[in-house]
């Protein structure tokens, strides 16, 4: 195990490094923030297993392994984005390391949209991002997005003007590969969507090798009034990837909002969707899939906060678990005083596929006004025998049967999805998923040959 003081030193000297040459490092209010943000983070360290919102997830093998921030001038070409891009999206923004790549991204936004990078934007008009770059973002409450906010740099700045309608999705893409060693990267998301405005945000994580990474993301989301905007978070990053991300959402009056979540990749996934419904008569919809195996960990943390009157909110999470697979929800709804004709629901459902397969769920309420509608549940159970026995007896066989049943649970999800075009997409990665879920004998016969392979080779 590294020493928390050893682990800080590594920090210190990449933080130490990044400051010298980092763009914006001119701009005082810019550094301020950072330094803020690595104060904070040293006076924290990671979390552990003692923070309440961190219980159910141990994150030492971040906080142990020696990441280092990769350099610039690795190349990726468009040929191995292709099996990764959406059809026809208004923009593609292609992230590489963390790094904008232009040549490799497209924009055909309509007119006053913007979608480019973020550290572009800081050396070009910094008074536009000071406004709201870590407004709403707390570094005090979770030591990853103080890390995030310390090196602080590039990723996505899209801004949608007051009225503007963008009818098809905008793809920001985050690709990591090629580093050789493990490597860190912290993008920097901050996307406007102005008054009644329309649009839709997908943020995708992808591996190009299987090389170790952490990506730790922070995405604030700033929603005007009487606005409608949809966010997609997609996680599908190679097994030995670490993923946090934080999307911050600043809601005003009357907007409706739509966070939609798939977990599918990665070693440790922790997902925080964070909105605030800061404006009377706003509505928000946080809906998730997660879908593990092996000995995936994937962790979603909801905090919703009800601030002002005559707001509605739904949070709906399905997870599908198999082998040694942790799932983790921690849902939790704050009213506060002033949150009067609230009216809130928190659903968690989830299916295990193994005897090893594991799920800690937490839905909470916290009112403060006496005037409210909230409820929330949570359910644990497996396939039933029964539907599967109804669908064998018509002429199913076992694996076709069980996918059958297991894309029924998942569509509860998929149907919550406004977008036709992102729809089917991610009805597309879950289908591959799920056919690989619904083969039972096949599957716990190669999970016996390796757990009898790997007992073999520990008594040689």
């Amino acid at each position: 195990m590294i020493p928390a003081s050893q682990q800080l030193e590594t920090y210190l000297e990449h933080f130490s490094q990044f400051e010298r040459a980092a763009v914006g490092r001119d701009l005082a209010w810019l550094r301020a923030l950072r330094e803020n943000g690595f104060r904070r983070f040293c006076e924290v360290g990671f979390p552990t297993l003692r923070d309440e919102d961190w219980r159910f997830t141990n994150v030492s093998a971040i906080a142990e392994t020696p990441f280092r921030i990769p350099r610039a001038g690795a190349q990726v070409s468009s040929r191995d984005l292709d099996p990764w891009r959406i059809a026809h999206p208004a923009g593609e923004l292609v992230f590489f390391n963390g790094r904008f790549v232009p040549e490799l991204s497209s924009r055909n936004l309509p007119p006053g949209a913007e979608a480019g990078s973020l550290a572009a934007r800081l050396t070009t008009d910094s008074p536009s991002v000071e406004a709201h770059l870590g407004a709403y973002l707390s570094i005090e409450r979770d030591a990853f997005s103080a890390l995030n906010t310390a090196f602080a740099e590039d990723g996505a700045y899209v801004r949608i003007p007051r009225g503007t309608v963008v009818d098809r999705p905008i793809h920001l893409l985050f690709v990591s590969a090629g580093s050789g060693a493990p490597a860190m990267t912290n993008p920097r998301n901050l996307i406007l969507a102005e008054e009644e405005s329309q649009a839709a945000i997908i943020e995708d994580y992808i591996s190009l090798d299987e090389d170790v990474a952490f990506c730790n993301t922070a995405t604030e989301f700033v929603v005007g009034d009487n606005a409608t905007v949809s966010h997609y978070m997609l996680e599908r990053e190679n097994r030995q990837a670490f993923n946090v991300s934080t999307l911050r959402i600043q809601q005003g009056r009357n907007a409706n909002v739509a966070s939609h979540s798939l977990l599918v990749g990665g070693a440790l996934v922790r997902n925080n969707v964070h909105p605030v419904l800061a404006g009377e008569g706003g509505e928000c919809l946080i809906n998730g899939l997660f879908l593990g195996t092996d000995r995936q960990h994937l962790d979603n943390y909801m905090l919703v906060e009800h601030a002002k009157p005559h707001c509605g909110s739904r949070q709906f999470y399905n997870g599908i678990l198999d082998g040694h697979a942790h799932g983790v929800f921690h849902g939790r709804i704050i009213v506060h005083k002033d949150a009067q004709k609230t009216d809130a629901k928190q659903t968690n459902r989830n299916l295990l596929l193994s005897d090893d397969a594991q799920i800690d769920t937490k839905p909470q309420l916290e009112i403060y006004a006496d005037d409210v509608k909230c409820t929330h549940g949570a359910t644990i159970g497996q396939i039933e025998e029964d539907a599967l026995f109804y669908l064998r007896s018509r002429g199913l066989d076992e694996a076709a049967a069980r996918k059958l049943l297991l894309l029924a649970f998942a569509s509860e999800c998929l149907e919550r999805m406004r977008e036709e075009p992102v729809r089917r997409y991610v009805e597309g990665l879950i289908n591959d998923r799920l056919f690989q879920a619904a083969r039972p004998r096949e599957r716990h016969a190669q999970a016996a040959a390796a757990e009898t392979g790997r007992r073999w080779e520990e008594t040689q």
